[in-house]
């Protein structure tokens, strides 16, 4: 920094820029608390491999609604093996998460089935309050 001394008379031309700084760091605080730091995105769940060789497959816990084509006919629905007509899907599904803390359901379709049918199907679970929602896939062997 170039300082002056003594007496020239002259007036100084050079600019303080030391408020500057300050007001930068400050600017500069201000938009790295306003940007969140990570982008907010859909929620995937990944299902993990169990870690244990043991299986333990609770089917109180876990709620399947499947979905069966009917040829000519509208499909037929059951909940964990219980048939139910998609008229009281609704309420079933209200009742089994009435008074759970987990929230998951799954959904399995046929490969003949319309996707507008596993659509209404998740809609009515959003509707009874169900929070996550998993797609049911058939297994896919390694010889097609």
């Amino acid at each position: 920094m170039a300082m002056t001394m003594g007496g020239s008379g002259g007036s100084m031309a050079d600019i303080n820029v030391t408020p500057m700084i300050d007001i930068l760091l400050v600017l500069l605080i201000i938009f790295m608390v306003i940007v969140p730091v990570t982008p907010k995105g859909l929620d995937a769940l990944v299902p993990q491999p169990p870690k244990d060789k043991k299986i333990d497959n609770t089917p109180e816990r876990t709620i399947v609604v499947q979905i069966f084509y009917r040829a000519g006919a509208s499909p037929t629905y059951k909940i964990n093996e219980t048939d139910v007509s998609k008229g009281e899907l609704l309420q079933r599904l209200t009742d089994i998460y009435a008074n759970r803390a987990e929230r998951v359901m799954f959904v399995k379709g046929e490969d003949k089935i319309d996707f507008r049918y596993v659509a209404e199907v998740i809609d009515i679970g959003r509707s009874a309050g169900v929070d996550h929602i998993g797609l049911m896939t058939p297994k896919i062997l390694a010889g097609q």
